[in-house]
Parts: structure tokens; C-alpha cells; sequence
């Protein structure tokens, strides 16, 4: 008895650890591809790139061409993690031995991945800039513009995932099954839901796209960050109608339950919220 009251402490730890340390990568890479870059133009700090270096001189220098293959070994790192722990034999391998902490295990992996991609990141600014905007007004209009957009693709982006089980995507949820011996959390959703599962990768490939690319300044790092991403995000993306249909249900869902009236008769409580978002999972 007392073992068991030991092991789910731990497995609960484990998770409670792996979500902070998952949204403190979040948080980081949201500075690391919005508003670190907008913030530079805005202030207009050391300039990103050469404008008067030609390509034809830029793609012998060394510095950039270490840099360029420094870049791309992280981006390959981190899409070697992402892609060889989803699939299915290795999936199933880590199953066998991490239990209810497997897909915690993923996304803390995931988001130590993200954490050196970030933090040996090679700035390239010896070459010059895909574009950069440095025209009066537009050269404070544009930045702006950038930071209004990148918030709201992130807000869209967060709103998303609230539409999701993010429990059960961050692997808490199924430590909390585990505890009160509630089985998987994932056998008991719908079909269609266990369909979208198999099915979806990111959901949110367009809001990122926003965010990967729209710059005010364009250097050739950033290039490298947003092409490799984009291809990676369109391999991955496999929705089809059905899909699409089965989300646009459950976003009616959740708004309606969001705007339930606070009080009196269309208040809900915890356990009936809870009842009522597990029958929308279980019906087909």
C-alpha cells in the first residue's frame, strides 16, 4: 500500500515537473520567434544583416557558412526527436517501459529539444536580408503591425489548444487516471476523436506560419528557421473533412461552455462541466 502511495507521488511529480518545464519552453520560444525579432526592429539595434556584402560573396565567407550548418544540425536534431518518438515501434517501445509517463516523456524531450535549438542558435549577420523595411514611416508602421499579428496568431494558437485535450497533451491527464485507476484516458473518447489523435501532428500550422515568417526583417537564419519548419509542417499535416468536422463540433463545444452565464440557472459546476465534456468525447 505504502509502495503504491509512493509511486503515484512520483508519477505525479514527474508530471507536475514536466508541465512547468514544457511552458517555460513555450513562453521561450514564443521571445525566440516573435517578439525578440519585432522588439529589434523596433528599437533598432545592431543591424541583422549586410546589405552591402553581395550573396555571391556571403555564401563563401566561412562565419556563415559555420553558422548555416550549425542552424540546420539543430533544426535536424529536433525534428529527428519530434518525428522518431512518434513513430509507431518507437511509440510503442516507450509505452512498454514509461507507462502513463510516456507522453509526458515526449514533451519534455520535445521541449529540451526546443531548448537547445534555442540556445545554440547561430545568428547569421555577415549575408544579407531576404527583405528588410527600412523606409519612413513604415519602418516603425510595419513593426508594429508585426507585433499586433504575431500576438494575435498567438492567441488563436492558445485558444486552439484549449479546444483540445491539452491535459492529456502535456501527459498529465493520464497520471491523473493512472492515480484514481481510471485506465486510459484516450480509450475512452470517441472514435472520431481517436481518428483526429492519429491523424493530427500540429494544429496549427497556419497561425505558426504567421508568426515563422512575417518580419519586418528577413535575415537568412530566419529563412533557414522558417523554411525548414513550414516543410516539416506540411509533411506533417494530414486532416481531412471529417477531421475538420469533428473540430468545428467541439469548438461549438467549448464556447458554448465558456459562455455559460456565471450564475443562476446556466451556471455548471466542475463535475457537470466534467460529465459533459467526457459525453462529447464519447459520442460519435
Amino acid at each position: 500500500m505504502a509502495s503504491d502511495a509512493v509511486r503515484l507521488s512520483s508519477l505525479s511529480v514527474l508530471a507536475l515537473v514536466n508541465f512547468v518545464f514544457v511552458f517555460v519552453t513555450g513562453v521561450d520560444f514564443v521571445r525566440f520567434t516573435s517578439f525578440r525579432a519585432i522588439y529589434h526592429n523596433i528599437t533598432g539595434e545592431s543591424s541583422l544583416c549586410q546589405e552591402s556584402v553581395p550573396w555571391s560573396v556571403a555564401l563563401r565567407d566561412t562565419s556563415v557558412l559555420k553558422a548555416v550548418s550549425t542552424d540546420l544540425i539543430l533544426l535536424a536534431l529536433f525534428t529527428l526527436q519530434h518525428s522518431v518518438l512518434a513513430w509507431a515501434p518507437v511509440k510503442q517501445a516507450c509505452q512498454s517501459v514509461l507507462g502513463v509517463l510516456n507522453r509526458a516523456m515526449y514533451c519534455s524531450t520535445t521541449a529540451l529539444a526546443l531548448q537547445v535549438l534555442m540556445r545554440f542558435w547561430q545568428p547569421v549577420n555577415d549575408a544579407p536580408c531576404l527583405w528588410s523595411v527600412r523606409t519612413a514611416p513604415w519602418d516603425i508602421w510595419v513593426p508594429l503591425i508585426c507585433f499586433i499579428l504575431h500576438f494575435l496568431a498567438w492567441a488563436i494558437i492558445f485558444s486552439i489548444l484549449l479546444i483540445f485535450d491539452y491535459g492529456e497533451l502535456l501527459g498529465i491527464k493520464q497520471v491523473y487516471y493512472e492515480c484514481f485507476g481510471m485506465g486510459d484516458p484516450l480509450a475512452l473518447k470517441s472514435a472520431r476523436a481517436q481518428r483526429l489523435y492519429a491523424h493530427l501532428r500540429h494544429p496549427v500550422c497556419l497561425e505558426l506560419g504567421v508568426v515563422l515568417w512575417l518580419l519586418p526583417t528577413f535575415p537568412l537564419d530566419r529563412f533557414l528557421l522558417a523554411g525548414y519548419l513550414t516543410v516539416y509542417l506540411a509533411l506533417a499535416h494530414s486532416l481531412d473533412t471529417q477531421d475538420c468536422a469533428y473540430l468545428s463540433v467541439q469548438l461549438r463545444s467549448k464556447m458554448q461552455l465558456f459562455s455559460s452565464p456565471p450564475g443562476g440557472s446556466g451556471q455548471v459546476s466542475p463535475t457537470t462541466a466534467h460529465h459533459h465534456n467526457n459525453n462529447n468525447h464519447k459520442r460519435d
